[in-house]
């Protein structure tokens, strides 16, 4: 006796039917009522045909990802690095570095500045249930004051691989040279390219956006929680109305403050 569900037949059951299917089933659904009379059949093969056509072509996306950073890592262990705060004029500098197994795919990983941040949150957590490690590394701004960007750049990514507490025979770094790594590999717009790359842009984006949101609980007034420390309209005004806090970098202000003041 079989007991294979019995196939829509109305119209509205049609519709639905295409509606909810998944990618693999739309399509054979597709298929299966490219030649209905109906109307109603019609417009949702197309609606169908055109919603799967976005989704396959994501699904090439990032399978293409993951298939240049087997091509640049090659056969051994890869830890893709990224950064985020670089030029915020408050809090820190946070670096993540991400080593993701080839299996299963984190279908929707893209450039962090692609991705609403409801999507950074949900990826995140998968990245976390998936990687095979994750590392973080910040910067706080008083050691960016003292020791300059290129340098502070260049010790976090390396604590970031460090903390994943691997040896990676590769480590690919979204940018320019920084020489942090003896096997790292730099590659400009990696984050919208490379899946590890990616990854370490969502977990770098979303951990350091969760530390700016806690701060302006603690500094109230410089709009931390909407700017996460960069220059808006609105932080830049509250810097020169009440001056400096101790995550504000101080030599990333000079130019809002003819003298400077401590919160």
């Amino acid at each position: 006796m079989s007991t294979e569900a019995p196939r829509p037949t109305t119209a509205r059951e049609i519709v639905a039917t295409l509606t909810d299917a998944s990618l693999e089933e739309a399509e054979r659904l597709i298929e299966r009522y490219a030649e209905d009379p109906r109307k109603q059949v019609r417009h949702a093969v197309e609606v169908a045909r055109r919603r799967t056509a976005r989704e396959r072509a994501e699904r090439e996306r990032v399978l293409s990802m993951y298939a240049m950073q087997r091509r640049l890592g090659g056969g051994g262990v890869v830890v893709g690095v990224d950064e985020v705060g670089r030029g915020a004029l408050a809090g820190p500098l946070t670096v993540a570095a991400v080593c993701l197994p080839d299996e299963p795919v984190i279908w929707g990983i893209n450039d962090s500045k692609q991705l609403s941040p409801a999507r950074r949150e949900a990826l995140a957590a998968r990245i976390a249930e998936e990687a095979v490690a994750v590392g973080i590394a910040h910067v706080e701004p008083a050691s960016i004051d003292a020791l300059g960007m290129g340098a502070c750049l260049r010790r976090a990514m390396a604590a970031a691989v460090a903390d994943t507490g691997l040896e990676p025979d590769c480590v690919l770094i979204d940018g320019n040279p920084v020489h942090a790594h003896p096997a790292e590999r730099c590659v400009v717009k990696g984050d919208a390219q490379i899946a590890s790359i990616a990854a370490a842009s969502i977990v770098a984006k979303v951990t350091r956006d969760a530390l700016m949101v806690a701060f302006d609980g603690e500094y109230p007034g410089y709009h931390l929680a909407e700017s996460k420390g960069y220059g808006s309209a609105e932080h830049i005004a509250a810097i020169k109305e009440h001056g400096l806090t101790p995550i504000h970098r101080v030599s990333f202000c000079g130019n809002f403050l003819e003298t400077m003041r401590l919160f």
